[in-house]
């Protein structure tokens, strides 16, 4: 017999009865009912429960054995007594009678429970991360990310792509983040970028005639953490193909991702290849997001129009400076009290808007403060315009053309919220097309890229002569699923004349772009294909499949909030000797005082 196992926790069943079995695992779970003792023992792949008969050696170890000790036991498997099957394990109708019991390692009190559904301070938890992981639902998470990495790489190497692994030590590159910097011991001064993505890397595979590209790539990226983003590092599905327009993309990579939600989606749909393609500015009027999360029926509408020279003049006032108004449509809402009207009011205002004004309609005609004031001809066409009915009601954005339209957009969410409008039991998917090449510094008042700066603009060369700079579209795209963006992706700018100019309208030099990326721009003065490609994230992926809220559900050891580790103790203090050695010296900021009370 095997010295640890002859079977794991999650394999033994009833036509096992009767057979000698040995089981190494965890201790999960004790129980003691007078004469017998049971304990529940967990591995990873399931929990046997294990029966020790009072008077035995091995009860007497047993009882003194603490939770999430790790034993070897050795015994007969028997079948349970038909009351006491366990329909929801696996091994449920089964039992190991234990005659001998090893203690390979004894637990100490534990910081937080492993067994039961008790929640337990994030900060406890990252610090044990590694008793956190044996919970069922964290340990589940690893594993299906496990998979999906897995299936993603089956399907993609079925696409005909080959997985290579590109640098980590590289240098800086303006992706829209800092850098996490590292230094270079033998050449004082200078340093390191780990890399925000491998983008130039994958378009130089793509001049050096690799064609299909793609690797499950670790980024870096020193910027904020927020419920859908990890600080510090995350994975993503990096793809590149040559010679493809931008619908050769959608059709390539739409059957990996929808392949893969289907698999691991336990029955909840998914949007089925080709997804929907919406243009930025369709989404940004119809959404007001970039990310349109299509569960919600909710469509905006621009009602500037509707409003210009009006009676209800603080919109007419807004549609003559250049503002817009967005309509937000609430179906059903008119059957609402007055308090419905009210809490969205104080809400919006809780957001530092000036309000949210509304009309309802009935049978009668529309009613509300705004149509008091608002002519019948007028309410008419906002009615018409955003396809209301009687029982319906709609809400108001007004403001500057940068403002109201994000604004209307979380209108929209909150109003799918209230009213239980949202989709539920599925994912859906859509592409967001045709994204601005630049758009305006509110700092420098400068044009600045407003996406990838290595994307094609849309009429190449001669957009860039002779249109003017706001008004350029990009070949660039991102993948939305359920109000989250999973990449960004575009056709790439193969051409070194291009890239000059495309540059040169955001405030760069020749001279800029040759230091700055002059590895790839050289390289494709040696003739480059076309080409492009996307990213989708790892880590968002398998929130979704997973159905978590927070990114570091799906993630083994993450960061806190502040980036930090609290398990392994980073970022930490380099000694002298270290910091010398690398030709660093540190100029800290004198540590603040502390406030004291009196």
């Amino acid at each position: 017999m095997h010295a640890y196992r002859t079977h794991t926790c999650g394999a033994l069943r009833a036509a096992d009865a009767s057979q000698q079995a040995r089981l190494s695992g965890w201790v999960h779970a004790k129980r003691d009912h007078g004469g017998l003792l049971f304990i529940d023992l967990r591995d990873h792949y399931g929990i046997t429960q294990c029966v020790f008969a009072a008077g035995s050696p091995a009860f007497t170890a047993a009882d003194a054995v603490r939770p999430e000790s790790v034993i070897t036991v050795t015994g007969q498997v028997v079948l349970r007594e038909p009351g006491t099957v366990n329909p929801k394990l696996p091994t449920g109708e089964i039992e190991l009678r234990v005659a001998d019991l090893a203690v390979q390692s004894t637990a100490e009190v534990l910081p937080m429970q492993v067994s039961g559904d008790e929640k337990f301070p994030e900060d406890i938890r990252l610090k044990y991360r590694f008793i956190d992981l044996r919970r069922e639902k964290l340990h589940r998470n690893m594993v299906l990310r496990s998979n999906v990495i897995t299936s993603i790489r089956r399907r993609m190497i079925e696409q005909g792509f080959l997985e290579y692994q590109t640098p980590i030590l590289t240098a800086s590159s303006p992706e829209g983040a800092r850098d996490f910097l590292v230094p270079a011991r033998l050449h004082p001064g200078k340093f390191y970028a780990l890399p925000q993505a491998p983008q130039q890397f994958k378009q130089l595979l793509m001049v050096a005639g690799f064609d299909r590209y793609f690797q499950i790539a670790p980024c870096f990226r020193d910027e904020a953490s927020r419920a859908d983003r990890s600080p510090g590092e995350f994975y993503q599905l990096d793809f590149e193909m040559s010679y493809v327009t931008q619908e050769d993309v959608f059709a390539t990579i739409e059957p990996v991702i929808a392949g893969v939600f289907e698999e691991f989606a336990e029955g909840r749909t998914v949007t089925r290849p080709p997804f929907p393609r919406i243009p930025y500015e369709q989404a940004m009027l119809e959404y007001g997001s970039d990310k349109p999360d299509l569960r919600n029926p909710i469509r905006i509408a621009d009602v500037t129009e509707q409003y210009a020279g009006s009676g209800f003049g603080l919109f007419a006032r807004i549609a003559a400076s250049g503002g817009v108004i967005r309509a937000i449509p609430a179906p059903g809402a008119g059957s609402q009290p007055r308090s419905f009207f009210d809490k969205l009011n104080d809400w919006a205002k809780a957001e530092g808007q000036g309000g949210l004004g509304y009309i309802v309609y009935d049978a009668e005609g529309p009613k509300g403060p705004i149509a008091r004031n608002l002519e019948p001809d007028r309410a008419e066409a906002i009615r018409v315009a955003c396809g209301l009915k009687a029982g319906d009601a709609v809400f108001f954005a007004g403001g500057k053309k940068d403002v109201a339209p994000k604004f209307a957009g979380t209108v929209r969410t909150r109003l799918a919220e209230e009213l239980g409008l949202m989709e539920t039991g599925t994912f859906r998917f859509c592409w967001v097309t045709d994204f601005p090449m630049y758009e305006l510094n509110e700092e420098t008042g400068l044009i600045d890229f407003s996406h990838n700066p290595f994307s094609m603009p849309q009429g190449e060369l001669e957009a860039l002569n002779t249109q003017d700079p706001l008004t350029i579209k990009a070949y660039q795209y991102d993948i939305v699923c359920n109000g989250i963006e999973l990449s960004s992706g575009a056709i790439r700018n193969h051409r070194p004349d291009i890239m000059i100019r495309a540059f040169e309208i955001a405030g760069y030099t020749a001279a800029d772009v040759e230091a700055r990326f002059g590895g790839m721009l050289n390289a494709f003065r040696y003739g480059a294909p076309p080409h492009g490609g996307s990213a989708p994230g790892i880590d968002r992926m398998v929130m979704l499949l997973a159905d978590e809220p927070n990114i570091r559900e799906v993630i083994l050891f993450p960061l806190n909030q502040q980036g930090e580790d609290l398990l392994m103790g980073a970022p930490a203090e380099i000694p002298p000797a270290r910091l010398k050695e690398l030709s660093l010296k540190l100029d800290l900021a004198p540590a603040k005082p502390k406030v004291t009370g009196s």
